[in-house]
């Protein structure tokens, strides 16, 4: 055996057909190391980077942050692309609780746009057969069945007006239209008892020419005696574990100021860019989830998170404008509620220049009146562009449909060009986040 091993091995080696491969492959690895040596040589003079190259791991401080994975997150946020400026797309959260079904479904119709997103959420306070009948009448109406943009959440949560839980529920909401559609640009939170006062196409004409980081969130530090009333206590919403709503609980403690983060207030009603918003479900440096959780035991959070974050944070804080876009009547002073708009309030909400209002009675006559003389609805939807179907003998010219890129603006588009003026001014922006 051992004879037979060693006369293989010498026939092995005295075949001299290896000699030609092995030279040639000694040839091909001299040359792939000399162009590697002169292609480094010859960058480093130069700005291209060679294909040899490789990510030195003695960079300095100032690039480290290229090696973690947030930094990728926040480049793909922040990324000046190119895109193509079509018509915007906005996605409105209508919520109600106990009896509103019928006030949701009129805000729906005054602000329904074929382009738009809508959700509807009707609290746990609302019997299961007042949920039911809102879902059915949505399902079976055949333009939300053609266009599917409007949408009942099934699930009902608990929402308390004090706790955190109306912040739980938009939350949710939002991540609802993130995961359902990628194409809208802002977010509108609105109640059963808001209304708007000018029409969709006044709207979307007048944000197709706005810059698509803005934000409108009004806003302002949190000083004096909410400093005392509202940061100091700490309170526990019965919401996030009970199945019936109750108030807010007191609790003996009271907390210290935080000193990470500066507290912001303002209106619960906003107006937010998809950005931002997709920016506080990821939350890729964490901020929004600490002051999320931060707020879980405030009052009135729904007054101060999306403030609190949006001026916490360098990308988004010049991006805030300070106003909510609505007309809001108050008390004087100031009561916990706003005051119930009726006809004689009607001047000053057009005055205000604000597309959207509250709050409202149910059926109160001021609303028939703005549908009439501000909205032109004389069927279900204010009218627009888009409603190309004929009027004649009382027919709905909404029930055809044509083109949702074409907008046909009216006075509202108007008022709120001379409104976004004076917000975009240089004197208002210079207030942004102080």
């Amino acid at each position: 055996m051992r004879k037979n091993a060693i006369f293989h091995s010498g026939r092995l080696y005295s075949d001299r057909k290896w000699v030609l491969p092995f030279f040639a492959s000694l040839l091909v690895s001299v040359s792939l190391v000399l162009t590697a040596i002169l292609g480094r040589g010859s960058s480093s003079g130069g700005s291209e980077q060679s294909p040899f190259d490789i990510i030195a791991l003695s960079r300095s401080e100032e690039d480290s942050s290229e090696y973690f994975v947030e930094s990728d997150l926040e480049r793909s946020l922040n990324a000046n692309v190119v895109q193509k400026m079509e018509a915007p797309r906005l996605a409105y959260l209508i919520s109600g609780t106990k009896g509103d079904s019928h006030r949701m479904m009129r805000t729906l119709e005054a602000v329904y746009h074929p382009r738009n997103q809508y959700i509807l959420h009707l609290d746990l306070e609302a019997p299961p057969r007042e949920r039911l009948e809102l879902a059915n009448t949505v399902k079976a109406d055949p333009i939300f069945r053609e266009i599917e943009n409007v949408r009942v959440m099934s699930q009902s949560n608990l929402v308390t007006y004090k706790g955190p839980t109306m912040i739980a529920s938009t939350l949710q909401a939002i991540a609802i239209l993130l995961k359902e559609s990628s194409q809208w640009n802002w977010f509108i939170n609105l109640s059963a008892s808001d209304y708007p006062l000018v029409t969709q196409d006044d709207l979307l004409h007048i944000f197709s020419n706005l810059s698509r980081d803005l934000n409108f969130i009004e806003h302002t530090r949190i000083a004096g005696w909410k400093l005392s009333h509202r940061a100091r206590p700490i309170v526990v919403d019965p919401g996030l574990y009970l199945s019936k709503k109750s108030d807010i609980a007191w609790t003996t403690q009271r907390r210290t100021l935080p000193t990470s983060f500066k507290l912001f207030t303002g209106s619960a009603w906003v107006v937010l860019t998809r950005s931002y918003l997709e920016y506080c479900i990821w939350g890729w440096n964490n901020l929004p989830r600490t002051i999320l959780m931060y707020y879980t035991n405030f009052i009135s959070s729904a007054e101060g998170y999306f403030h609190t974050v949006i001026c916490n944070t360098e990308e988004f804080r010049r991006t805030a404008v300070s106003h909510d876009l609505h007309y809001i009547a108050w008390d004087t002073p100031p009561k916990q509620h706003p005051i119930s708009l009726t006809m004689k309030d009607f001047d000053k909400m057009v005055k205000s220049k604000a597309p959207f209002a509250r709050k409202f009675a149910k059926d109160d006559l001021v609303l028939d009146k703005i549908d009439k003389e501000l909205l032109g609805r004389t069927h279900r939807f204010s009218p627009g562009a888009w409603c190309i179907g004929s009027s004649d003998g009382g027919a709905d010219p909404c029930s055809l449909r044509g083109n949702d890129t074409v907008f046909r603006p009216g006075p509202g588009a108007e008022r709120l060009s001379e409104l976004l003026q004076t917000l975009l001014s240089k004197d208002f922006q210079s207030k942004q986040c102080l």
